[in-house]
């Protein structure tokens, strides 16, 4: 098998040889005036030679500039898209978690002949849901067993994470199974534990935004970047800025219109106060973040602050968009859809996101034969995730009733969303100053010494 080589990262010294269709190098096409008909035999030599070595795994030969040697490489399968696999595995187990809270009374009466079902009245609705979700639990957690310190792609590990999709297709639905045998107690005390996995699903989430913007903001005001993109970044840091701004203003306007929607005031009020209070310090002369940062990041909470009062109960007099919708609108149901989109991107990105929980940065060079992110990691976001999104189909209330096409209502929901956004402020906030007091304490402690 052939490999793009410049998807493959290299390190210092070191290329990979590209060949054409014919699997011959350009250099050697070049050399033979483009004919290519002396080197062709050679050619198709080594690659049988590279074949061999991976024994039929991806290979590619590795010329090192300084010594003008060529090894070879074996990559294993490929990992990166088997990340798409597994997110529409995810996608699929939300669809079917939704379909049976909604319709499973009209669609699943098969369910009734289960003896942990009792009459399909545990296997559907609330506890339908967290069946689902347990079943997904399992396959990611068990997946997350199998691949956690995964290093290399030519471990075997690499081969079962990436490949072997009849079998894993087959114990995700067995597992999915399952858990419409098991007793309703042992439901009842997921639907707890889920709770603290769904909040650890959120954290991790926020430090890996969080991180991100940071990391951007780092980028954009590199001294590389910085006089290239000076003037786009200030454009974009306005913008930002001016976004959360406006934001905020029409939540007051949409979800505060009298002075007796006092939750609401207080919401958005300590939004607007955060916001200023990111930006105060990102640019305070000690810090000097610039604007960039404290702009995406005041769009982030002013979303976060939207996302919670949207949550509240639709029958809450101040919530006016809410009171609007029915639960067959149509705009009801494009915002369900996307919010259940948005759910699966965030799980597929946070955990490709293994280096967020990394918060003492070591520079290393990567080499060839490394695995494009943690596997392990990879798995555990997405067990947490699963837990996730029973909460968000239960509004975090499993003795709450639902509305169709509805998700992450109730006020359960709401104050969760609040204390997300909060956290997320709290976090960015400590990343930015987290570098100016170790400093103070190492200088503090070296003079001490002195």
């Amino acid at each position: 098998m052939t490999l793009d080589p410049s998807a493959i990262p290299t390190s210092a010294g070191v290329r990979p040889v590209e060949r054409d269709g014919a699997g011959m190098a350009p250099a050697a096409m070049e050399r033979d005036g483009g004919s290519g008909a002396s080197v062709a035999p050679a050619a198709a030599e080594r690659d049988a030679s590279c074949g061999d070595r991976c024994g039929g795994d991806r290979c590619i030969e590795v010329m090192e500039e300084d010594t003008c040697c060529v090894r070879y490489v074996c990559m294993g399968p490929n990992p990166m898209m088997a990340r798409y696999v597994y997110a529409l595995i995810f996608l699929i187990t939300n669809l079917l978690a939704w379909t049976v809270r909604d319709y499973g009374h009209s669609a699943l009466g098969e369910l009734q002949r289960l003896k942990g079902c009792q009459g399909a009245r545990y296997c559907l609705g609330a506890e339908g849901v967290l069946r689902i979700s347990l079943g997904c639990f399992l396959f990611f957690f068990v997946m997350f067993l199998s691949t956690a310190r995964t290093r290399k792609t030519h471990d075997c590990r690499n081969s079962w994470h990436s490949e072997w999709w009849p079998v894993k297709i087959a114990l995700w639905m067995a597992l999915t199974a399952v858990p419409f045998f098991a007793p309703s107690p042992l439901i009842q005390l997921y639907g707890k534990v889920a709770h603290f996995g769904a909040g650890a699903f959120l954290v991790i989430q926020l430090i890996s935004v969080t991180r991100f913007i940071t990391w951007l903001n780092d980028c954009c005001r590199s001294e590389k970047n910085l006089k290239r993109c000076h003037m786009q970044v200030q454009v974009v840091s306005i913008v930002a800025y001016v976004g959360a701004l406006l934001g905020i203003v029409l939540m007051y306007v949409w979800y505060a219109p009298t002075r007796s929607c006092k939750l609401n005031i207080l919401f958005v009020t300590v939004t607007l106060v955060l916001v200023q209070l990111m930006t105060f310090i990102s640019v305070n002369s000690k810090v000097k973040a610039g604007y960039l940062a404290p702009g995406l990041m005041g769009i982030y909470v002013v979303f976060l602050c939207w996302s919670a009062i949207r949550s509240e109960p639709h029958a809450e007099i101040c919530n006016r968009k809410a009171l609007v919708a029915t639960s067959a609108d149509w705009l009801n149901i494009a915002s369900f859809v996307i919010a259940v989109i948005v759910v699966v991107a965030a799980t597929f990105s946070t955990g490709i996101d293994s280096k967020c929980l990394q918060f003492k940065r070591t520079e290393t060079e990567s080499e060839d034969d490394d695995i494009p992110y943690g596997f392990g990691f990879f798995h555990f976001v997405f067990a947490m995730g699963a837990m996730y999104f029973a909460m968000l189909f239960l509004g975090w209330n499993a003795h709450q009733k639902m509305e169709k096409w509805t998700i992450d209502v109730g006020w359960a929901s709401a104050w969760v969303r609040v204390g997300n956004e909060w956290l997320a402020a709290i976090a960015y906030i400590w990343m930015i100053i987290a570098p100016i007091v170790w400093k103070s304490r190492q200088v503090g402690s070296s003079s001490t010494c002195a």
